[in-house]
């Protein structure tokens, strides 16, 4: 069988194949509420009858203030929970096993009220420029996480993905472009990085399912992250039970970047092989030969797929016909199959 096809199983979840929907925000809680609306509850079922193995929910935000937009997807209050439990509910039922990416934009919060960030510096001229957070509010945005976790677990995820990638909030500590705190929280690569270690361990104490962070392997840019520096705070992951690692890049300032088919897999695999942790790779791979290459190669474990699934969400069946695997459809659709 093609390896893209094969079981994996993390924890006590087994994913039934390697094909993982990325986090795409879709902006389409409309009434600015963070509430699940119709959009959600036909968008993410479509790409479970469409065979994908791991289902991630976009961007979600785990404090009101940490929206990238007013239209984004809320998981800050109980009210929350049975929303997300109905598209959990309709993915499950279709075969797939579900994620969702905890999130805090920080200072890329297109927001008009008072936004947040490790230091008082812009992205750029047309965003606002934040205020540093006091240490009770870095206290708050921690304890935002835990429950946000709670509230996942209620919902019935089976996987969490903590975001500290694209320029957001805990992507912004760990990188020295732009944290310039003197205290406990900048400085030093174990400073920077204690938000993330005090969210790790803040949702370790209610969840035990799969954990993955999603990472900005490299800033592209001088004086920033590079992979080799993500390999040692890949290790101080690991050591607290995360047990995968989307490996992105990029988005924490404003860089120009040559992409390509595949152009952050090497990214995974040097996080993969550095660590040792389990990856997943991303970035334009669209064919599914070139996923194929990803995984029998050991360049990383789980193929992370985003815009292609916009442009197809029955990617899977396409990939299962190219690879010669066999792929269960669901009954109405067997007769499309054969």
């Amino acid at each position: 069988m093609a390896k893209l096809f094969e079981p994996l199983t993390i924890k006590n979840t087994t994913f039934k194949n390697r094909i993982v929907m990325a986090p795409m925000c879709m902006y389409q809680s409309d009434q600015e509420d963070g509430q699940v609306t119709d959009w959600h509850r036909v968008h993410y079922p479509t790409r479970a009858v469409g065979q994908i193995g791991l289902i991630i929910v976009e961007a979600t935000a785990v404090q009101p203030q940490g929206r990238i937009s007013m239209r984004d997807l809320g998981i800050w209050d109980d009210s929350h929970v049975e929303g997300l439990a109905e598209i959990v509910r309709l993915m499950k039922q279709n075969g797939a096993k579900t994620g969702i990416q905890l999130a805090h934009a920080g200072r890329k919060a297109d927001l008009e009220e008072p936004i947040q960030a490790p230091s008082a510096i812009a992205f750029n001229e047309k965003y606002q420029t934040p205020h540093a957070m006091t240490a009770e509010e870095i206290k708050e945005t921690v304890q935002a996480f835990k429950e946000g976790a709670r509230r996942s677990k209620e919902a019935g995820f089976d996987v969490i993905e903590i975001h500290a990638a694209h320029g957001y909030l805990i992507n912004q500590f760990l990188s020295p472009l732009s944290n310039k705190r003197t205290d406990e929280y900048g400085g030093s690569a174990d400073n920077r990085y204690r938000i993330l270690r005090e969210v790790i361990d803040a949702v370790n104490e209610v969840w035990d399912g799969p954990l993955f962070v999603r990472i900005s392997a490299t800033d592209h840019t001088e004086g920033g992250m590079t992979p080799e520096q993500y390999v040692e705070m890949a290790q101080w992951m690991k050591q607290q039970g995360v047990d995968l690692i989307d490996v992105s890049s990029g988005a924490l300032v404003p860089a120009q970047i040559s992409v390509y088919p595949g152009y952050q897999v090497q990214y995974a695999e040097t996080i993969k092989n550095g660590t040792p942790i389990a990856t997943g790779a991303v970035g334009l791979i669209t064919s599914p030969l070139h996923a194929e290459e990803i995984l029998q190669n050991g360049r990383s474990d789980m193929i992370f797929l985003a815009r292609e699934l916009l442009r197809d969400p029955y990617w899977a069946y396409t990939a299962a016909k190219e690879l010669d695997a066999d792929i269960e459809a669901p009954t109405p659709y067997k007769r499309g199959w054969v």
